[in-house]
């Protein structure tokens, strides 16, 4: 499969991994939470054979090799990476890549941000592919001050120093140990190579913001999570592990019947399944039968 073009974008503050020609209908893809742009290193060269198009894959802030919101604005010492910064994300990423309508591939944390972004500006969506995510971790307003204190606390704590390693595999075993949801190390691996760099020591730190770790203060509300779902009007679908994190749960119930049109596949994989080696061929196909079925194409247009 084609190898991936480094680019940046938003002024140099975003990087990003593109596959497929420049001159193709682009959709823009949105890792999960800790994740970068290798999260579609298997998929993305798929779809771009299959559907003709140009996948650009976001590091967002803070994640992979884009700038940190410290270095952004390193006087203030603070960032907290709240789910709609990164709206911002895809809004500059699109700016950059000249694209008015958009199709967003979005994981996990990705689809949270996709979900928000296409609430607020449904005229510039066509689509939306969520895997295995869908919509905001809320907050009921009752513990809303108990969310904002936690926050607050910690923000005011000194950043901890980035994790090191003595090489490679020990990241990516320390990935599969300490990670939120199950991942393999065949899974884990580019993710990890994508978050390293070299130190003078010639070990290995991962390049990703500490400050991802912290608390939100703020949170949407289980009502304001659910107002946005409804609000999405692009077609969108979307594909699920068996053994993801959405389930049949009450909430995903009720997350899903409250975006309308939504078509739901449930596929074998877990929560990464559109990087696991045996479950994204599958994720490919069903994307591409839909994309097929839905709107082929101007829309879609650079």
């Amino acid at each position: 499969m084609s190898e991936p073009r480094e680019l940046r974008l938003a002024h140099g503050r975003l990087a990003a991994l593109a596959w497929g020609k420049e001159q193709a209908p682009t959709w823009l893809a949105l890792h999960g939470w800790l994740d970068n742009a290798a999260s579609f290193s298997r998929l993305a060269p798929r779809l771009v054979e299959r559907l003709g198009i140009r996948v650009v894959a976001l590091d967002f802030a803070g994640h992979g090799h884009s700038a940190h919101f410290s270095r952004l604005a390193p006087s203030s010492g603070l960032g907290d990476y709240a789910l709609w910064d990164y709206c911002h994300d895809v809004l500059d990423g699109a700016e950059s890549l000249g694209l008015e309508r958009l199709t967003l591939l979005a994981h996990s944390m990705g689809a949270g941000v996709a979900c928000l972004t296409a609430a607020a500006l449904p005229e510039r969506f066509s689509r939306l592919v969520l895997i295995d995510g869908l919509g905001a971790v809320t907050t009921e307003a009752e513990h809303a001050p108990g969310q904002l204190r936690r926050g607050l606390l910690a923000q005011r704590r000194a950043s901890s120093p980035a994790p090191h390693y003595p090489d490679v595999e020990t990241a990516v075993a320390a990935r599969v140990a300490g990670g939120a949801t199950p991942i393999d190390a065949d899974t884990a691996v580019s993710l990890v190579e994508r978050n390293l760099m070299v130190l003078e020591t010639g070990r290995v730190g991962l390049r990703t913001d500490s400050r991802l770790l912290r608390p939100s203060p703020v949170r949407l509300s289980p009502e304001q999570a659910l107002a946005c779902l409804g609000a999405i009007r692009c077609p969108t679908l979307l594909v699920e592990g068996e053994t993801g994190i959405l389930g049949d749960g009450e909430r995903a119930c009720v997350a899903r019947s409250a975006l309308q049109g939504l078509a739901r596949r449930v596929l074998p994989g877990g929560h990464h399944l559109h990087l696991e080696a045996d479950a994204v061929a599958e994720v490919a196909d069903t994307i591409a039968a839909w994309s097929d079925n839905t709107c082929h194409s101007a829309e879609d247009v650079r």
